[in-house]
């Protein structure tokens, strides 16, 4: 009996000890967990390539945006504030801050007839379904051209769109030709004016009417006519 129970005090023992090694021998191989690396952004890239196809009108710096939703300019519609400033000042900032920009760019500066700009322009992890581009025809009033909303979600790497403009009316500035409402080389004159004292919507461009063509405040000559389209644009996707 006493035999017995020794037998079962040393099996016992025995267990806890077993147990106890165990424990340790756990604790001496638990790993710590260590997390996954963050994924590398996936980079959508650009090349805009835009040509002056006028004669006389040089164009402002452009505006080039990528975006899901929305448009620049809708015809028969009011101008937005940051289309006005542009159409009449050439001044793209309020555009490239509109609340529909994924990305945005302004171009290297004026365009002149016949001449070229090339500007980049990339977004990280959205794929963007729209291109836009705006412009200023600086020897009007009011005068503006671009892309507005063209999808180019089915662009892959190497591909290329290109489409020609035509111009249009902000309808926020009358098209008096004054040389102090004008604010090209051709005048010299006022750019925004926050007063609108025309239409107030947009329209497709009558062009140019000219001193030579009977408006005799005219500050234009027939150099500053242009024929649509204005503009030939070509974006290629490059990453």
């Amino acid at each position: 009996m006493i035999y017995s129970s020794f037998k079962k005090s040393l099996l016992l023992l025995s267990l806890a000890a077993t147990l106890a090694l165990s424990g340790c021998n756990g604790s001496d191989t638990a790993q710590e967990t260590i997390p996954a690396p963050a994924p590398s952004p996936v980079i959508y890239s650009y090349e805009v390539d835009v040509v002056n196809l006028t004669e006389g009108q040089p164009m402002s710096p452009m505006a080039v945006i990528l975006h899901n939703d929305g448009m620049l300019w809708e015809i028969g519609e009011a101008a937005s504030a940051g289309l006005e400033k542009l159409a009449e000042s050439g001044d793209n900032l309020a555009i490239l801050a509109d609340s529909i920009v994924l990305s945005g760019k302004s171009g290297t500066g004026v365009v002149l007839p016949g001449a070229s700009d090339k500007i980049m322009v990339s977004i990280s992890n959205t794929l963007p379904m729209k291109f836009s581009l705006a412009t200023m025809l600086v020897n009007t009033n009011d005068g503006f051209t671009g892309v507005n909303a063209m999808d180019i979600s089915a662009l892959m790497v190497g591909d290329s769109m290109t489409v020609t403009t035509h111009t249009y009316d902000a309808g926020t500035e009358s098209n008096s030709e004054l040389m102090a409402t004008i604010p090209g080389p051709a005048a010299g004159g006022e750019g925004f004016n926050s007063e609108r004292d025309d239409i107030d919507k947009i329209t497709v461009h009558a062009g140019i009417v000219s001193k030579d063509d009977g408006l005799m405040q005219s500050v234009l000559t027939p150099a500053n006519r242009f024929d649509n389209p204005t503009l030939m644009v070509t974006i290629t996707r490059i990453k």
